[in-house]
């Protein structure tokens, strides 16, 4: 979801994505994002070609939504650059980085805005989840673990796209023991009913609570789209006593303060992709979900974002392309270089891969399946569809048996289901980063805010 201060930022290894930090001055919070009034069609700046697609989901083809008529996206104008001036204003605009944001033709608003009715053209599988392990006989060392324990054969077989009962974390133990990320009771309810999610994770303290724009999150939106926030006890506690307020139903703000407990993994970045990955196991009820990183603040209306990434061309899972390498050898390359994480650990996933037929991404091939087989990741839309959630089932299966580094699986994982269904097909849309960017504001985690404000007091 432009850097503080004016010298070079110096890269935090410990940052999941250093992509740079957009500019404080929430008054540029919108310059790029599509829309700009209250309005009941589709913008006028649409094409003939686009106009044919969202009208499929216009009409009555699916349960209607809402005839909510909230004004959404208010900076259109600033992104044509057709919007009002003020009179006699010679302020200069502020510089912005090249590329870092770019038009989005999002719709006017929610009025008259249909849910799509399921796509037949998705694959149809049924998935059952592994829920309980028992202990070999004769494993004196055997220990339940959160994400099960799967073979090497188990593994490759998951990757078939059929009816098929897989090993997807929130495995418990013998008798249904526990084996972490501990949810109330009071919370499962909640979460089980919502139709529509949006979810983040705070955990270990890293990041403030960003409330989403305000201005931008339609009543419908409001009314209809669960936002959900995990965070751990130490993190709940830290927000409590800056002041944040969370009142007498778990909210604070727009967010529902879901409490994990009982972590499955010490490494807390690990712990966050749970939350990240598997979005349709925690919110068993939901159809589509959106996920951003606790450095993004989102800044455009959620039912919105599924109609321009998902909706409007048949798509079940976006996420944006990287900013800067499209390659996993240059992805390797970063991480080693930044040392984010071990080395040795990394060779060894990587050795993996390339053995298993994973090649370098060639810009140049008009064959090629992704733009990019780097993801920048901090943003994901998806249908929960069958292919989209073995697709999650699968990345995070990569994340838990290597490293939690997911950029490092996204490609392989996507790859690899694709070759062995070569039948099935698994609508992805890999959208420009400058597109993430235009929907949420990026901040700086806690331990970059303390090491800039010591620079620019320098």
């Amino acid at each position: 979801m432009g850097a503080l201060g004016t010298g070079t930022r110096e890269v935090d290894p410990d940052d999941e994505y250093d992509d740079g930090i957009d500019d404080p001055d929430d008054s540029q919070m919108h310059s790029s994002v599509a829309g700009s009034k209250l309005g009941d069609g589709i913008h006028e700046n649409i094409g003939k070609e686009e106009n044919v697609a969202l009208e499929r989901h216009m009409k009555t083809a699916g349960g209607r939504i809402s005839d909510d008529g909230d004004a959404v996206n208010t900076n259109q104008k600033k992104a044509s650059g057709t919007g009002d001036k003020k009179h006699g204003s010679k302020k200069k605009p502020k510089r912005k980085k090249p590329g870092s944001t770019c038009e989005m033709k999002f719709l006017n608003s929610t009025a008259q805005l249909v849910e799509p009715a399921k796509n037949e053209k998705f694959a149809s599988f049924k998935l059952e989840y592994v829920e309980i392990e028992q202990k070999p006989a004769g494993s004196e060392n055997w220990e339940p673990r959160f994400a099960g324990h799967q073979t090497l054969q188990e593994r490759e077989e998951s990757y078939v796209a059929h009816d098929q009962q897989l090993t997807c974390a929130f495995v418990k133990g013998p008798n249904g023991s526990s084996t972490g990320f501990d949810i109330s009771e009071d919370d499962r309810n909640y979460m089980s009913k919502c139709r529509i999610a949006v979810s983040s994770c705070i955990f270990g303290n890293s990041d403030r609570l960003r409330t989403p724009f305000g201005k931008t999150i339609t009543r419908l939106s409001k009314k209809t789209v669960c936002f959900a926030m995990f965070l751990d006890e130490v993190t709940l506690e830290t927000l409590l006593s800056e002041g944040q307020k969370m009142d007498n139903m778990g909210f604070i703000g727009v967010w529902k303060i879901i409490l994990i407990k009982n972590m499955p993994y010490n490494d807390m970045r690990r712990v966050g992709k749970i939350p990240k990955l598997l979005a349709h196991r925690l919110f068993p009820s939901s159809r589509f979900s959106i996920w951003l990183d606790s450095k993004l603040r989102l800044q455009t209306d959620p039912i919105l974002i599924l109609e321009y990434f998902l909706w409007r061309h048949g798509y079940e899972y976006a996420i944006s392309n990287h900013y800067d390498r499209h390659c996993v050898w240059e992805e390797v390359a970063q991480n080693k270089k930044l040392n984010k994480f071990n080395h040795t650990i990394i060779d060894q996933q990587f050795e993996f891969y390339q053995a298993d037929g994973l090649t370098r991404f060639n810009s140049s091939d008009p064959h090629k399946l992704l733009p990019s087989y780097v993801p920048e990741g901090s943003f994901i839309v998806r249908e929960h569809t069958p292919m989209s959630n073995l697709f999650s089932c699968l990345w995070f299966n990569e994340v838990d048996r290597f490293t939690p580094r997911d950029q490092l699986s996204f490609a392989y994982t996507y790859l690899k289901l694709r070759r062995m269904n070569p039948k099935k097909s698994f609508r992805l849309n890999m959208f420009k980063d400058c597109e993430r960017r235009s929907m949420a504001k990026l901040f700086h985690h806690r331990s970059e805010e303390r090491h800039s404000s010591g620079q620019l007091t320098r």
